[in-house]
């Protein structure tokens, strides 16, 4: 039977008087590990999980190579001015490609759709396997403008289904020329425009972004066929960028010089300087006016041409792709396989923004290399998730 001892009073106060102090520095260490000072900076700190960002980045060195290798040591990145940490850089495979094909068929390109249709179709034996993987295939959708924006294919895994609609272009176009076929695509905004040579340049990267895009997962990309002059869209041209923002949509252009541009219908006979460029830079945002001065002998006001070449240089660079310019019809099918590589050659960078924002705003990134040798493309910024308009 256990027995209790008996502890004499004075005994028992002296017990509890030195227990006092180690009472008080137990209190006083819980209480600093709860409440830390504001200047107080943890060696490892975990954030509060954020929207990550990601951005496909490309790098060429200075011949306009591609370059196959390449650590996030290797870049710098800012947000609105800010640094930030790049979490990762990696040469994605296991996100499906989601690409969009968009080709002017007006009569100002017409005499081109041959080499057009051929070059799309081996880039699209390029980017879709055959047969498709059964999660997750890589994906193309098939649009033409003119006067008015028509899908011709959604996105499909088939081959064989956007290869059919390539080849019936020019049927396309005739229809569409004596009146018939669709007159919108959906959008209640879109009227088609009752002229012989419109061209709806605006409207189709609008819609193919907002309609077809948004909603996808996956790296992303729109590869655009045309002279550049818009002639018709009911959008504008920041209408059309922004909507490739908030898809996360690259945006690669081949431009040619169109019939009014040149009397000679397709491509100029200017071999100063043949083959094919990588244009960068450009200045400002071209707009104003589509005509194009006239002759007689009344005199009027010439209006300003537009510098199509100009604002396909301008939207590729915005969006994170490449500015293409065909000088020959035989330069198409080289200019499509260059695009089909680098697609192929993107990394994808990864970072958490260091300052949340959850109302959709818009932030300006800037991607660079260590190495000043190397060039590298990704889109100029991006719109917040969070925002009713954003994704």
């Amino acid at each position: 039977m256990m027995q209790i001892r008996h502890i004499p009073p004075f005994a028992l106060s002296a017990l509890l008087f030195a227990a006092i102090p180690a009472l008080l520095s137990a209190q006083q260490t819980s209480g600093s590990a709860s409440t830390p000072k504001a200047d107080d900076k943890p060696a490892n700190t975990l954030k509060t999980p954020g929207h990550e960002v990601q951005l496909a980045v490309t790098v060429r060195d200075k011949k306009g190579a591609l370059v196959p290798t390449l650590d996030k040591n290797d870049l710098t990145l800012t947000e609105d001015g800010r640094p930030q940490i790049i979490q990762s850089l990696t040469r994605e495979t296991s996100q499906p490609y989601k690409l969009g094909l968009l080709i002017e068929t007006s009569h100002a390109v017409g005499a081109t759709l041959e080499e057009v249709r051929k070059a799309s179709a081996q880039f699209i034996d390029t980017m879709l396997p055959t047969p498709p993987p059964a999660a997750h295939p890589d994906e193309a959708f098939l649009i033409h403008f003119d006067r008015q924006v028509e899908l011709l294919e959604d996105f499909t895994a088939s081959r064989d289904k956007l290869h059919q609609e390539l080849d019936d272009l020019s049927a396309t176009r005739e229809r569409h020329d004596d009146g018939e076929g669709p007159e919108t695509t959906g959008d209640d905004r879109e009227r088609p425009t009752r002229t012989r040579n419109a061209s709806q340049l605006y409207d189709a990267i609008f819609l193919a972004c907002d309609e077809l895009m948004k909603n996808q997962e996956g790296r992303k990309a729109i590869v655009v066929f045309s002279d550049g002059v818009d002639r018709g869209s009911k959008d504008t041209l920041n209408d059309a960028v922004d909507a490739a923002d908030r898809s996360n949509v690259a945006i690669y252009t081949v431009y040619t010089k169109g019939q009014q541009e040149n009397d000679n219908v397709g491509f100029p006979r200017d071999n100063r300087r043949g083959g094919i460029g990588y244009p960068g830079g450009g200045g400002g945002y071209p707009g104003g006016g589509g005509g194009y001065p006239g002759g007689g002998q009344q005199r009027r006001e010439p209006k300003p041409i537009v510098d199509g070449k100009k604002i396909m240089e301008e939207i590729a660079r915005r969006t994170g792709g490449h500015a293409f310019e065909a000088k020959k019809r035989e330069d198409l099918e080289p200019i499509y396989k260059l695009i089909a590589e680098e697609l192929h050659g993107q990394f994808i960078l990864t970072y958490t923004p260091d300052k949340p924002d959850s109302d959709g705003g818009y932030h300006k990134t800037v991607v660079k290399a260590n190495k000043g040798d190397l060039q590298v493309s990704t889109r100029e910024g991006y719109y917040a998730r969070g925002g009713s308009d954003s994704k």
